[in-house]
């Protein structure tokens, strides 16, 4: 402890440029990697999406994990705090194309001097893949920078040493070693299957990336004859006519006595007079529609579903484009009782869009009368890629997969062995693993990715040898098989007969994110340091991406390591408008971070956020906000009238006694320090703010009042120096409280008259009031003082005007209590005669207060 340096006027300003160029100079919260794992606590954290700008959600998550991590190493342990960015996948390359007005087109030969266009182009220009790649690469440099000076200047206590991103070298490395270990295992494998298929990114999508949206669209009524000849018809609904051409079998409910005569018949369908069976399934709704639906290759997740366990033939129409295919009519598995009409009618859909042919099949049906009554509007969900603007189709196509079906009750039992926080939250889980419908899509048909590392050998007709895969060795990681070659072959035998042709497609991007703790950990590159990391302790994310980022983490430690990849999960909520709705850049009501940071400063905003606690959705609010502020100020300027109060020599020690209010006071410091420290350890941030802060504002309205006087006496006083001792180590204990949440504010304060960082120091424990002391003094002495302020504020009087005759009666036990005070009470007060009388039986206080001189009135409180 130094001698007190303080400036005249305290101010927030300038401390985040300070302070965040001192931390990083003396390395404050690099991650000291000789501690055991025992002493170490590890932070999966989440590598944000670069795609453009960081929001005011980013601020305000990031914060809740930070603070955390604050607390944990002030209890002396190593915080291992990595920080990432998620740099590859669709966002990246959309941002690209819009930046620069260019389209990847794989066909371009590349050009070492493109230079992109000034203003983006319209139409875009065509540029090869590894010209795509470098701009991919050169964008998200920038975005990283900018990332990156927002996430210093809110102080969030990463260790920027141990700095990764999702496409670089480890990342790459990491997971295509990943994918061929899962290959190895036989727990990845590719197959040609339906695919839920974004037509205008033209890539595979997985189901995690799904998501609801509710349409208009409308119900077709139409008419199946019986192909028996008998005149007969069956009525189906559907909203999807455009797919009548890809029917392959009605379906109902087994136990539906309407259609149970009809299982094992078959009907012909409408226009194309195809010969379909009818037949049953429990997953078919005898209330939707008229109970009986069509089974279409492939109109929606439940098509494949019939599909694959009714072994039904595939008739697809639809093409990767959104648009009608070939439909050979009268060809093997396209038979028709009139393949020519068929035909006929087909051509007129064919290479429409699907919006186009549902509209020309309905005017196709409408004229030939198989379409009964008019279309009946509904809004109903429809499936949507999270990034679409489309609604997805099921197209067939070859996938990387990675079994995950088999392992539901695996991930079940890792979910209840995981702690949720808060734990409402695994009922998310639950349902995700639960609601599975089919194994991982990996791969994706896009361009910037961790691509995967296998070529095929080509057969003598020049065709990929599907299941004849070349791999190379972990040693090589990462390969690029579009230019690198594999063992035993050289480039020239690249896509020629008999040589070999590298897989084109790239991994899902969480396929990359699920292996963030053996990234981040070194699980390849530096197993010591992993080893002292993994499991990690905690795992920050949103609830939105539960199904997606934690699930997929929980799976790839599951198949790797066996184990869970943390022990904890924190969940934080969405940031909602004052209108109750989440902040969204479709919405226009994103907030930029840099503007309430700006307006408030870095502790202010922190307090906003570290007031709300986890799971939760909350408002943004600016007043919450100017409450942080105000609060962060208060902390500066109650540390400058303390220490100009104690003089210069701070090395002080217990004295031999203490005055009953000092040693209340820090009674009631104890109770506060082990109620925040119990909430930090169930990791309720947000109670533990709630905590210290009514503590400081007690301490500075009452209890400095309250000794001010006494503390400002002769050094040589015992009483003096009990207020002086009391006084140091409760504004030590509250600024180490309130460190983790108002960092810049805090490190100021404790620079004054402290060498070294505050976020180093421990933790305040408890002891530090005298054995019997009592709390309750404090708040019976700070409820009179109360009572003889209003007095004077009501009265328009300086709180220095003195106070003729304060009479305070109560129980004998308060009485007893306030004796203990009197000095700082009537001092404090400026009262010249205080009466403490014993009533009989509330336990309330009635004070009374007469002010000025004698045969004033009575003021009573």
């Amino acid at each position: 402890m130094k001698a007190p340096q303080m400036p005249d006027r305290p101010t927030l300003d300038g401390l985040e440029a300070k302070w965040s160029a001192a931390w990083e100079e003396a390395g404050t919260y690099r991650f000291d990697r000789s501690r055991p794992r025992a002493e170490v606590f590890a932070v999966d954290t989440p590598p944000p999406t670069v795609s453009g700008s960081l929001h005011v959600g980013h601020v305000f998550s990031y914060t809740q994990t930070d603070v955390l991590a604050r607390y944990q190493r002030m209890l002396g342990k190593a915080v291992f705090y990595p920080i990432g960015w998620d740099d590859n996948g669709l966002a990246t390359e959309r941002r690209v194309q819009n930046y620069f007005g260019v389209r990847c087109d794989p066909g371009q030969p590349y050009d070492p001097d493109f230079t992109p266009p000034a203003k983006p182009a319209d139409p875009a220009v065509p540029i090869s893949r590894p010209n795509f790649v470098e701009l991919c690469f050169r964008l998200t440099e920038e975005d990283e920078k900018a990332f990156e000076g927002l996430f210093r200047r809110l102080a969030l206590s990463f260790d920027w040493s141990h700095h990764y991103t999702t496409i670089g070298v480890e990342s790459r490395r990491v997971s295509q070693a990943m994918f061929l270990r899962n290959l190895a295992r036989g727990e990845a494998y590719r197959h040609e299957a339906p695919t839920l298929w974004d037509v205008d990114f033209q890539t595979a999508v997985a189901q995690a990336e799904l998501e609801d949206r509710e349409r208009p669209g409308a119900y077709h009524r139409l008419r199946f004859p019986l192909a028996d000849g008998s005149g007969g018809a069956v009525e189906i609904e559907t909203t999807r006519p455009e797919l009548v051409p890809a029917c392959v079998a009605l379906v109902a409910h087994p136990d539906d006595e309407r259609y149970r005569p009809l299982f094992g018949t078959h009907v012909l369908t409408p226009l194309f007079s195809v010969k379909v069976p009818v037949v049953a399934h429990h997953l078919a709704e005898p209330d939707k529609g008229s109970g009986i639906a069509m089974i279409c290759t492939f109109g929606d997740l439940t098509d494949v579903t019939w599909w694959r366990e009714l072994a039904l033939p595939t008739r697809t129409v639809i093409e990767r484009d959104g648009r009608l295919g070939d439909a050979p009519f009268g060809s093997p598995g396209w038979e028709s009782e009139d393949p020519e009409r068929a035909r006929r009618y087909y051509r007129e859909l064919e290479g429409q869009t699907v919006k186009r042919a549902q509209a020309r099949i309905v005017e196709q049906l409408a004229d030939s009368g198989d379409l009964i009554g008019e279309p009946r509007p509904v809004t109903h969900a429809v499936k949507f890629y999270e990034k679409g603007e489309r609604p997805l189709e099921i197209v067939s196509s070859r996938q990387w997969y990675l079994k995950t079906m088999p392992l539901r009750e695996r991930l079940l039992e890792r979910g209840r062995q995981l702690s949720w926080l808060p734990p409402f939250m695994r009922a998310r889980y639950e349902n995700w693993v639960e609601g599975l419908t089919g194994d991982w899509a990996l791969s994706r048909q896009r361009f910037f990715g961790v691509p995967f590392p296998v070529w095929y050998r080509l057969g003598g007709d020049g065709e990929p040898l599907e299941h004849d895969l070349l791999l190379p060795d972990e040693s090589r990681l990462p390969i690029d098989p579009s230019t690198d070659v594999p063992e035993g072959y050289d480039s020239a035998e690249r896509g020629k007969p008999g040589g070999f042709i590298g897989d084109p497609d790239i991994m899902d991007t969480w396929a990359t994110s699920s292996l963030t703790p053996q990234i981040a950990g070194g699980y390849l590159s530096d197993p010591d340091l992993f080893g002292r990391v993994f499991p990690m302790d905690l795992r920050p994310q949103a609830h939105d991406i539960i199904r997606t980022w934690l699930f997929s983490t929980v799976v790839r430690a599951e198949l790797e390591s066996d184990s869970l990849p943390w022990s904890h999960a924190a969940i934080s909520g969405w940031i909602l408008d004052p209108d109750r709705k989440k902040l969204s850049k479709s919405k226009g009501n994103v907030i930029v971070p840099a503007e309430p940071i700006e307006a408030y400063g870095t502790d202010a905003v922190r307090y906003w956020a570290a007031s709300a606690r986890l799971g939760v959705d909350s408002a943004y609010d600016e007043q919450q906000m100017k409450v942080g502020r105000r609060l962060a100020i208060k902390v500066l300027n109650a540390t400058r009238f303390m220490l100009s109060r104690l003089g210069s020599d701070l090395e002080l020690s217990p004295p031999g006694s203490m005055e009953p209010l000092d040693r209340s006071m820090l009674a009631g410091l104890d109770a506060v320090v082990e109620e925040a420290t119990a909430a930090f350890d169930a990791y309720d941030y947000a109670r533990a703010l709630e905590h210290a802060e009514a503590f400081f504002w007690r301490f500075c309205d009452d209890y400095l009042e309250l000794v001010k006087s006494r503390a400002y006496g002769d050094a040589s006083s015992p009483a003096t120096a009990s207020a002086r001792y009391a006084l140091l180590v409760g504004l030590e204990a509250q600024l180490r409280l309130f460190a983790p949440i108002l960092p810049y504010a805090t490190e100021e304060a404790w620079s004054w008259f402290h060498d070294g960082s505050i976020h180093l120091e421990r933790w305040p424990g408890g002891g530090m009031a005298p054995e019997g002391s009592d709390p309750a003094l404090l708040r019976a002495v700070a409820e009179v003082l109360a009572a003889v302020r209003k007095a004077k504020s009501e009265a328009h009087v300086s709180m220095r005007s003195p106070v003729h005759r304060c009479i305070v009666r109560g129980p004998a036990s308060e009485m007893a209590l306030l004796e203990k005070a009197v000095g700082d009470l009537t001092e404090a007060g400026v009262i010249d005669e205080l009466d403490l009388l014993v009533a009989d039986t509330s336990s309330a206080l009635s004070i009374e207060v007469l002010l000025g001189e004698p045969g004033a009135r009575d003021q009573e409180s």
